[in-house]
């Protein structure tokens, strides 16, 4: 395994966010949702986050966004858009950028989208608000953007209400809404997962084709790795609300370093693997983030943490530098070893 190029961050990110911590007061304790993660994002790249549920891939995105409850929630860090610091924004300069220069396709747009008011007025109002357009030139941009997303008859549909839309054109119509103001920033939480395989195409097919068209970031968060291969530049694999790997898709992928995105890739099943290879499963079970372990936060799980001199996986915490890196005690030899011997067969 040949050593990867870092790549250079910080210097053309669009987004740049720093040793982002967030916290949840519960009735059971303090929830350490997110804690100390940083990442960039260039204009018009994808930034591919993956991990399970409860890993804090969505309560990161929501943060970026200040959409938390500010009597429930602690957070601290730096995120910064485009030169402008939105932890210390207020709520109405977060209103001016929410919807207009960032914007989010939530993953069920049946529960993002009201049911009291038509499809069409829900794309209307922002566009109004944001850009002052009259009611007419907002109808026009709606129907204009529902027929470019892939709406049959718009004209027709824009007075419809979202139960009377398939799952597939519920989604199609979010993508139209959050991209009504043609955002610089364009987060999109899983959002193919409650749709077949042909429409998941179709709407992967329409980001990418709408990224090129309007150049805008995107933060695209998945569990499937299979989806992230075909839309994103960059990876950045989150366990236990930190990072603990980043790079470029071929590397990430390709060369994986880090024991947690093997078990990702080791228990994925493949279309062109041998139907009698048994996946393996991670195993265990995610931490509790009410009290996480201490060390590294995949110690418990690790099979590979007994070739640690030490206890340093479950004293110490392994941070993740700039660039192309991961979160890990093993060295770069052992990291390299046991990917050639163990991970990479099962790979191909």
């Amino acid at each position: 395994m040949t050593e990867d190029v870092p790549r250079t961050t910080g210097s053309d990110a669009f987004l740049s966010v720093r040793d982002l911590r967030v916290r949840f007061s519960t009735e059971d304790g303090i929830v350490k949702a997110v804690d100390g993660l940083s990442f960039d994002v260039e204009r018009g790249k994808t930034l591919g986050i993956v991990g399970e549920s409860g890993s804090g891939k969505s309560v990161t995105n929501l943060t970026v966004l200040g959409l938390h409850n500010p009597d429930t929630s602690t957070i601290e860090g730096s995120i910064n858009l485009d030169g402008q610091e939105l932890l210390t924004a207020s709520e109405r300069e977060l209103q001016k950028l929410r919807g207009n220069k960032m914007a989010m396709i939530f993953q069920d747009p049946l529960t993002a989208m009201s049911p009291y008011y038509t499809v069409g007025r829900q794309l209307s109002e922002p566009y109004m608000k944001h850009r002052g357009a009259s009611k007419k030139e907002a109808k026009d941009r709606a129907v204009q953007m529902l027929e470019k997303v892939g709406i049959p008859q718009p004209k027709l549909r824009f007075d419809d209400y979202p139960h009377q839309f398939s799952g597939g054109m519920r989604q199609r119509a979010m993508i139209a809404m959050a991209l009504m103001c043609d955002p610089e920033l364009l987060i999109a939480d899983e959002p193919t997962t409650a749709l077949d395989v042909t429409v998941q195409a179709q709407i992967l097919d329409l980001l990418k084709d709408l990224q090129q068209e309007f150049g805008s970031a995107i933060i695209f968060i998945t569990h499937d790795l299979g989806v992230i291969a075909n839309m994103a530049d960059d990876i950045m694999v989150m366990y236990g609300g930190r990072a603990m790997e980043r790079g470029t898709v071929r590397e990430v992928l390709h060369t994986p370093r880090h024991p947690y995105t093997w078990g990702l890739l080791s228990s994925m099943p493949r279309l062109d693997s041998d139907v009698d290879i048994a996946l393996e499963p991670i195993p265990g079970t995610p931490p509790s983030l009410l009290n996480p372990p201490t060390g590294c936060r995949f110690s418990p799980r690790c099979v590979f943490k007994d070739q640690v001199a030490g206890d340093l996986c479950t004293t110490v915490t392994p941070e993740l530098g700039e660039g192309r890196d991961t979160a890990c005690h093993l060295t770069s030899a052992q990291k390299q070893s046991i990917f050639i011997d163990k991970i990479q067969p099962r790979l191909r």
